[in-house]
This record gives structure tokens, sequence and C-alpha cells, in this order.
């Protein structure tokens, strides 16, 4: 990789990450911090070296690849003048606001042959990367995500800000969509759910349990999963992880045994290697870790989740799983 122009669109939180990690690689220039709030622009653009500006379209023609990290609500129409001008695009999680606007953004991605990633961060979090190494048959998979009030990222509910993670952990461990979500939520602090718990059920009698709050008084991120000869333990924040084995007894009519052991989680920066993962494949070709269609069909199960909650009924899943053969 080499030469690669790079720009971030939304300088808040995470906007301002994604324009100190292009900065910091030699093999990009970052040209460019949009903002509609020309203080904040000007704010990263000096801590990064880049150039300030307030309306994305400042960027077509002077960038090969851009960030878009504007609330969840202005995905779509900035993703979309960025790739119809053939910039590649990393977006973050969720793809949109809406399935229309995802499959719009999809369905353009193609014809123009740009990239588009999705910024599923937890893909790239080395515990996960560590237990995802393990996982082979999941029966039951839970998962708990719970912090304080963020102040942030309220434009949207509980489902789209925090469970959406794990729905792509969950997706991506089991392999195919769920063919029913029952789901329950309640808004505590904002008039959008703030706190949720889902239960997806999958062919062949497989499971997932999901907790999200973001009014917790403390922060945790824990994913347990069960299969025929394991279970796995780990916490995605603390970074620890633990796999639990069944062997077979030691003598005929013994019980089986269960032999426990650390994996070894590598340290490394989630964020700086997705961003490397999304310009890798712009620089030589290929898939992208979560490419369109994988946004897309987590954002699907998303918003199940939040219909299931507003109906007080079970969703039902199987035409999307049809719909996926």
């Amino acid at each position: 990789m080499s030469g690669i122009r790079a720009g971030v669109v939304g300088a808040g939180y995470l906007g301002r990450f994604h324009a100190l990690k292009y900065s910091q690689l030699p093999h990009v220039e970052l040209v460019g911090v949009v903002d509609l709030l020309p203080e904040r622009a000007r704010a990263v653009a000096r801590e990064t070296g880049a150039r300030p500006m307030t309306d994305f379209r400042e960027l077509l023609g002077k960038v090969d690849v851009a960030t878009v990290a504007v609330p969840t609500t202005g995905h779509h129409k900035v993703a979309m003048g960025l790739m119809d001008a053939g910039i590649h695009v990393l977006v973050e999680k969720p793809i949109a606001a809406t399935l229309e606007q995802a499959r719009e953004m999809v369905e353009l991605c193609a014809r123009r042959g740009v990239v588009l990633q999705v910024g599923h961060l937890e893909r790239f979090n080395p515990t996960f990367q560590a237990v995802r190494a393990k996982v082979s048959r999941p029966l039951l998979v839970e998962c708990e995500r719970i912090s304080p009030y963020p102040g942030r990222g309220v434009d949207v509910d509980v489902v789209l800000d925090l469970m959406i993670h794990d729905l792509d952990l969950v997706l991506e461990l089991m392999g195919e969509v769920p063919v029913e979500v029952d789901a329950i939520g309640v808004p505590v602090l904002t008039d959008r759910y703030d706190m949720v718990s889902a239960r997806l059920r999958f062919p062949r009698g497989r499971v997932a349990s999901l907790t999200a709050s973001r009014v917790s008084t403390k922060s945790l991120r824990k994913i347990r999963i069960f299969q025929p000869d394991a279970y796995i333990s780990a916490d995605c924040g603390t970074a620890e992880a633990q796999l639990f084995t069944k062997l077979p007894p030691q003598s005929p009519g013994g019980l089986p045994r269960i032999i426990g052991e650390r994996l070894q989680v590598q340290p490394q920066d989630a964020l700086m290697e997705e961003v490397r993962s999304f310009l890798e494949v712009v620089a030589g070709g290929g898939k992208p870790v979560v490419d369109g269609p994988t946004g897309l069909r987590c954002l699907e199960v998303a918003l199940a989740v939040r219909s299931s909650i507003e109906h007080n009924l079970p969703e039902d899943l199987r035409p999307l799983l049809v719909g996926k053969r």
C-alpha cells in the first residue's frame, strides 16, 4: 500500500479516533476532516495535520478512501455521495438507519465497483478473535453488553447503538440468520429503548440470548458459548478468555472430565486493525471482513429485534432465511 489519500466525515468521538489512525499510517495522507461544526473540524484537523472542512463534498476528487462517522441517520446521504464519486467507504455501524437505505448503499457499491466496509469493530477485538478460533458448533451463545449512559449516539436506541455489536458477532458465530426473534425493551433516560433483552432462535434448535443496556452503573462486555464438547467464556473489555473442554471418562461408567485453559489474547489496537484491513482491501482487492451485505443482514436482524419489542410479539424471520438461500 502506498499513497492512499484519506478523509474522515464526522469529527465527533469516533471520527476523531479514525482520523488519528489514518494520520499514524506512513502510507496514508489524511487530506481532510469534515464536520458541520467548524470548530470541531478544526480541532481534529490541527491534531492530525489535515485540512478542516464543513461539507463532505469538499473531499470529492481529493481522496481515495473515507470514513463515515456521522450520526446513523446521516450514513446513507454521506456514503452514497462518496461512493458515487468513486471513493471507497468505511462506514461506522450500523450501516444505515433503514433497510431501504442500506440496500441502496450495497447496490451502489456494486455498481460503482468500490469497497464498502461496515465498522463492526468487535470483529477486530483480539479477545473475540481468540474465541472465534475455538468455536466450531455453537449451540447456545449468551452476550451481555452494558455501560453507563454515554451522552452520545442517542440518535438511535440501544439496539442500534450497542446490541448491534453482539448481533454481528452472533451471526458470525452461528453462520446463519435466526428463524425467530423475541425481545423486550424499555426507555429509561431517553425516549428510545435504553435497555433491551433479546432471544434469537436459530435452525436446529440453536439459541442466542443478548442483553444490552446503556444506563448501567458499570461497563461489561461478556460472551459465553456452549458447544457439545466445550464451554467458552470471554470478557471483551478485560481481554480475558477461558476454554473448558469435556473429555471422555478415564474408566468405563465414569463421568466425563472437564479441563480448563486460559486462551492467549494477543494485544492489538482493534480500530487500527480495522482501518488497516479496510485499506488492504482497497489496495489489494478481496472482500472486507464486514462488507455491505453482511452489514445489511445485521441491520435486518436488529430491526426485527426492535419490531418484536414494539409489537410485543416474536418476529418471524423465516422469510429472511429463505431469501438467503
